[in-house]
């Protein structure tokens, strides 16, 4: 099965969703609250939530979608509520053909509740279900760092379709691996990255309005391991940089690690600023949420790369909602992969 129309519709989806999320970055004030396992939610979280889920089941309506927020907080504060709307009803594309598309605007607050709680599937291994975080690094998007967009398609447990939009990255495919977003303007800054199982990968400058050309993106060469850059995540809660920097010292690789939020990470390695992912477990019973990784594991591996968790396992996307039968996130080209994998499972297996 072709899978065009669903990468397209999911492309623009995450491009007219990063319109809004770039408005609440640059403001002081994000709207910020606390969900129950304390992390934290802002206005840009439920309004990206809303525009892509109404895209989705204006043109999938059978599909499902595993969503990371849903609408009761908005329901019971009014204010917020009203400060998203008025965040949503203002965004779109300043292409018409491409809004129409996506289904048009949404039509009032309660639709947009509406739009919000239908991110609610269970997940699993059966039929068509989309996994979405509207924004991926939040601690990130709070400091002004890197965040991302990210939406993916999963068909029967296995990721078809990935799309990942990362407003601070450079345009630049060349550009070296960097967690600075550059000057406030955002010149230069935007990339959507997108994959289709079998299909190769792609980036291509973000927009305001129609989607722009792409390019296809490939993993680098890696000849000789000591000279990878590998990149972690900013946050010591999500990974653990200790055990990676173990790794690195095993690889022989002395370059300091390059420390970003989100998916981006994946998009960078995909596109060959970077090598290596690594993202360790920090506790036992820590379990990896399927919208964190579904997108960037089908653009790695299109682009070139092998993704599985530190014991050398395929991420599962067909568990429900989180990756329970994984530990822990390896990515790097497939030809070093294995290489890597050993020096993982070397460092993690001392600690035992």
């Amino acid at each position: 099965m072709s899978y065009e129309k669903e990468l397209h519709i999911a492309q623009l989806a995450v491009q007219r969703a990063t319109l809004l999320t770039q408005q609440v970055f640059h403001e002081k004030a994000k709207g910020t609250i606390s969900k129950d396992d304390k992390s934290p939610v802002t206005i840009g979280d439920f309004g990206a939530q809303a525009l892509i889920i109404h895209a989705i089941m204006s043109n999938f309506p059978k599909d499902e979608i595993v969503g990371e927020e849903e609408a009761s907080s908005l329901r019971d504060n009014k204010d917020l509520s009203s400060q998203i709307w008025d965040l949503v009803k203002n965004t779109s594309l300043e292409d018409q053909s491409s809004e129409r598309e996506l289904g048009g605007p949404i039509q009032s607050e309660e639709q947009m509740h509406q739009a919000i709680d239908a991110g609610n599937s269970a997940g699993g291994a059966h039929g068509r279900i989309w996994a979405l975080d509207p924004i991926d690094g939040t601690m990130g998007f709070l400091r002004g760092g890197q965040y991302a967009v990210c939406l993916a398609l999963i068909s029967d447990g296995d990721v078809k379709v990935g799309v990942l939009g990362c407003p601070n990255l450079p345009i630049d495919n060349a550009a070296p691996l960097s967690a600075d977003i550059g000057d406030s303007s955002g010149a230069g800054r935007g990339v959507l990255f997108g994959a289709i199982a079998g299909c190769g990968a792609t980036s291509r400058p973000l927009s305001r309005a129609a989607l722009q050309r792409s390019q296809a993106i490939h993993m680098r060469s890696v000849p000789d391991i000591t000279h990878a850059t590998f990149c972690e995540s900013v946050e010591a809660s999500h990974s653990s940089h200790g055990d990676q920097a173990e790794i690195a010292q095993k690889l022989g690789i002395t370059k300091e690690s390059v420390r970003m939020d989100s998916q981006a990470k994946y998009g960078s390695i995909a596109r060959g600023a970077g090598d290596l992912y690594l993202r360790l477990p920090v506790r036992k019973d820590y379990t990896e949420k399927i919208w964190d990784h579904a997108a960037g594991d089908v653009i790695v591996r299109e682009a070139g790369g092998e993704v599985t968790d530190a014991l050398g396992k395929r991420l599962d996307f067909s568990k429900g909602r989180t990756l329970r039968e994984n530990k822990g996130v390896v990515a790097a080209p497939r030809a070093v992969h294995a290489q890597v994998l050993e020096a993982v499972k070397s460092v993690l297996g001392s600690k035992k």
